[in-house]
Formats: structure tokens, sequence, C-alpha cells
């Protein structure tokens, strides 16, 4: 079962964090990696995002489309990254995301439409 695991964060506690803090949060990476193999689940993407300014955002109500500079909604946290990992179960992804660094993390299944 694919699962996409959405990383949330407020950027301000990136843009501060020191050369040291930062190689902390690589570390919590890798040892999410680690542990998601050793639960069976494959790593099949996942990406760092762009700080919010940089997102569009595009809205379509009937036949009315909109196309708006900046993110979707104003939160205190933001969208700054993606796993998409391949599980036996929910349960090996959430073993495996109690490594990564301080985050809010939503995980959610993927659905197969194929």
């Amino acid at each position: 079962m694919k699962f996409v695991v959405l990383l949330h964060q407020d950027e301000q506690i990136w843009r501060d964090a020191s050369p040291t803090e930062r190689e902390e949060y690589y570390r919590r990476h890798d040892a999410f990696a680690q542990v998601a193999t050793r639960t069976g689940s494959t790593i099949l993407a996942g990406e760092a995002l762009a700080e919010v300014e940089t997102a569009t955002t595009v809205r379509r109500r009937g036949e009315q489309v909109s196309v708006t500079e900046g993110p979707f909604a104003e939160t205190a946290e933001q969208l700054g990254g993606f796993y998409l990992v391949e599980a036996p179960h929910l349960d090996a992804v959430i073993e495996a995301v109690r490594e990564l660094p301080e985050y809010t993390v939503e995980i959610r299944p993927a659905i197969d439409v194929a």
C-alpha cells in the first residue's frame, strides 16, 4: 500500500536553524529512511518544497478558474515537503515517522485508481 507523508512546519524554524541544527534535521531524515527500510517499507519519492511564498494556487468553481500567487491558506505551519512510501501497513509508516524532526506529519493512503 502507498502512503503520502506530508511534512508541515513553521518555515521560520528552518530559516533560523543553525548549521548544526540543520545537520540534526538531515540526520533525523536518514533515521526515518533506515526505520522505513527495517519495517519493510520503501521510500518511492521525497522532496523538500520551496518556501510558501513561491506557491501558486489555482481554483476552479464551475467554469471560473482563478490563479493566485501564494498558498491556498495562511497557517502557522506550511507544507515543507513530502515522502511517498510503499509500506505493508500504516503502523510501519508511523514507526518510521517517529524518527523525523519537529514536524506535524500527515499520513494519507494513496488511492490506486488504475
